[in-house]
């Protein structure tokens, strides 16, 4: 290939932005793999070629990314670890927006013994939310507080869930089941999903309602604060209708008996929510994201650092608002890394890439080229 050649793992609703974006001013030779050959099918009409392979089984991984200079990984949750570690085992650079419950920094002599940089969690939360934390934190010496608000919804409310999956519906659940990891007193602690809710106001779409989820991730490891939470989003009452669900049985994973059938509970859910859960490639969407971060600097002045993003549905691309700031911001990455402006061998979380000036200039120019803004304020507290 002669130009500098990318490879998408995983066709879902981010892939095909992504893939687009690269594709644009003929930029790279991009490729695509899935093994959904309708997702696959939505490529035609562009130059991406496009490869049907199993992303869970490693061999396939390796070989179809052999040809390319550089990977992104967009594979759900469940297989992106593993994933991840067949990329690294490739000797290949790779921007990571996959999911999953391990943790990157397990992956750091791997990649430090295969000389590769992998830019790990890059896409809108985490990514931008914990690049921003990261930035700001690093203009500190003392950090008191770091709260993270996030939510991606559709623009029209409908009964009974108000809700929509702008990602995979199974990394949705993950939200509601897996326990949250939150930093109190400067100390992990492990809270219920869905508890603490809160009521916030955005002037943009008026009152949501806020819940702990274990949206921090690396954070509570990289990063020292007396305080840090993560809190996603929603339309009031939402929290209430998944607690239901959760306090009677349906998100359980032990198998029970029905008529002589074995059913898993929570895979009897998924096929029951997910239909009504599916975003329409039409259907209006926005992502809401406040960051906070507050703390001493070097001259002992309290501030505050907020970052807000409102980003909605582009109806001339029709391209969905998280695709959006999710997609842009791992192709602004890539293009960072290909570009040489970080270039760290290992695992590299963004608050690692925050640290950075000039790469955060970079990627907040490069989604702003897209329309993607966000707004900063610091206050002396």
């Amino acid at each position: 290939m002669s130009k500098r050649s990318v490879i998408i793992l995983g066709a879902g609703l981010v892939g095909r932005p992504m893939a687009l974006d690269l594709l644009k001013n003929d930029e790279f030779e991009v490729g695509i793999a899935d093994f959904s050959e309708k997702a696959l099918d939505k490529f035609s009409g562009t130059r991406a070629r496009t490869f049907k392979r199993d992303l869970s089984d490693s061999n396939q991984v390796k070989e179809v990314i052999s040809d390319y200079d550089l990977v992104i990984n967009a594979v759900p949750g469940s297989i992106g670890f593993k994933s991840l570690k067949a990329i690294i085992e490739s000797k290949k650079n790779v921007v990571d927006i996959a999911f999953y419950a391990e943790n990157p920094l397990d992956l750091n002599e791997l990649a430090k013994q295969n000389e590769v940089c992998v830019i790990c969690d890059m896409g809108v939360a985490p990514g931008m939310s914990h690049l921003l934390s990261g930035y700001a934190a690093s203009q500190l010496v003392k950090i008191e507080k770091i709260l993270i608000y996030v939510g991606g919804l559709p623009k029209v409310r409908t009964f009974p869930w108000e809700y929509k999956a702008v990602f995979s519906p199974s990394d949705v659940i993950e939200e509601y089941t897996r326990p949250a990891r939150l930093v109190e007193n400067g100390n992990i602690v492990f809270k219920e999903a869905l508890s603490e809710s809160e009521l916030i106001d955005f002037g943009s779409v008026g009152t949501l309602e806020a819940f702990n989820s274990d949206g921090l991730r690396s954070l509570v490891y990289t990063i020292k604060a007396d305080y840090m939470a993560e809190k996603t989003l929603r339309y009031q009452g939402h929290i209430d209708k998944i607690k239901v669900l959760k306090k009677s049985g349906f998100f359980g994973t032990e198998p029970v008996i029905i008529n002589n059938t074995e059913i898993i509970p929570l895979e009897f859910t998924k096929k029951m929510l997910f239909p009504s859960w599916k975003l329409g490639e039409n259907e209006e969407d926005f992502t809401v994201m406040r960051i906070i971060v507050e703390g001493e600097n070097s001259t002992g002045q309290r501030k505050r650092y907020v970052y807000d993003l409102f980003d909605i549905y582009d109806m001339a691309t029709n391209i969905h608002s998280m695709a959006r700031t999710t997609g842009y911001t791992a192709t602004a990455a890539l293009r960072m890394l290909d570009a040489g402006i970080y270039n760290s061998i290992g695992i590299n979380v963004p608050e690692f890439v925050g640290k950075d000036a000039a790469s955060v200039k970079f990627i907040l120019e490069r989604l702003s080229e897209r329309g993607i803004e966000y707004k900063e304020q610091i206050i002396d507290l």
